[in-house]
């Protein structure tokens, strides 16, 4: 595949986007405006705030599309958490707490700036080019309004270019044969996922399925005794990356070299600002 982007150039500016929408998930607000629809457990609220795009969905949905959560910590919340809340309510609740959340770590003059409004406008040009199918979350997300104000475009925007790549990145999870944990197992291991502590307690997997999909990951020639990625191992995460960077293009090649690199300078910082304003729990990323 030819491209007139820089080696990465994609991947990079996703990498400023993704934790931009994550932000949500670790934010007060959330919990707060999600407290006010009678959503309380904390699984409950940032499954429902994922999927609340895709309606009142089940399990099973919701399983396929996550892909790497333990089906009993789904079927516990799904389609239950519905009947305390519709689709339609968290949506206007989840957008609330965004609004919450990047006021409270930007600022209100970050907000109302010229660069953030640059960078909606880049980055749903991006999502212009971003396709449909065989992307559910990605598609889910598309069928909503696009917001008015620049910094929840923005948010908006990001969360479809995150759902497009990572309906792609099933796809090549998929052809490299790794399932749920092994796919946490090998990403922790880079030191880019999140530690094994926050997977455990967030997808729902215990100690013991950790240690089994390590095992079988050494077997495989993936990992070492020590659990570091061999040379092998290392390949494997590069070569799914790679495909996940061809799967994703589309979008970057459609804003072109000098929107991309703008949109990831733009980006970047207001990530930087973010984390630094506390929009992330200490310990969330590494091997341990």
């Amino acid at each position: 595949m030819t491209t007139s982007l820089p080696p990465r150039a994609g991947r990079h500016c996703h990498n400023a986007l993704n934790p931009f929408h994550s932000t949500l998930y670790f934010s007060p607000d959330l919990d707060r405006e999600f407290g006010a629809l009678g959503l309380t457990d904390p699984a409950a609220m940032r499954l429902a705030a994922r999927s609340a795009p895709l309606g009142a969905v089940g399990a099973g949905t919701v399983a396929a599309t996550f892909y790497n959560y333990r089906w009993e910590l789904l079927d516990r919340h799904l389609p239950a958490v519905w009947e305390t809340a519709a689709p339609a309510a968290v949506l206007d609740a989840r957008l609330r707490a965004v609004d919450a959340t990047l006021r409270r770590l930007l600022g209100e003059e970050a907000v109302a700036s010229p660069e953030m409004a640059e960078a909606a406008v880049l980055a749903l040009r991006a999502a212009e080019a971003c396709t449909r199918h065989a992307r559910p979350l990605y598609s889910a997300n598309a069928d909503l309004p696009v917001p008015a104000e620049p910094h929840l475009a923005y948010w908006h925007a990001a969360t479809l270019l995150r759902e497009h790549r990572g309906d792609g990145h099933l796809t090549a999870l998929l052809s490299a044969g790794l399932d749920p944990v092994e796919a946490l197992v090998s990403h922790t291991a880079t030191g880019k996922g999140m530690t094994p502590r926050w997977v455990l307690g967030s997808r729902g997997w215990n100690r013991a399925d950790w240690e089994t999909a390590r095992e079988r990951l050494r077997g495989r020639g993936y990992l070492d005794a020590d659990g570091e990625l061999t040379e092998t191992g290392k390949r494997l995460r590069e070569e799914l990356e790679e495909t996940t960077d061809r799967l994703d293009a589309a979008p970057y090649e459609h804003l072109g070299a000098a929107g991309v690199e703008r949109l990831t300078e733009l980006g970047r910082g207001f990530l930087a600002a973010a984390a630094g304003a506390g929009a992330f729990p200490d310990g969330l990323v590494g091997k341990d």
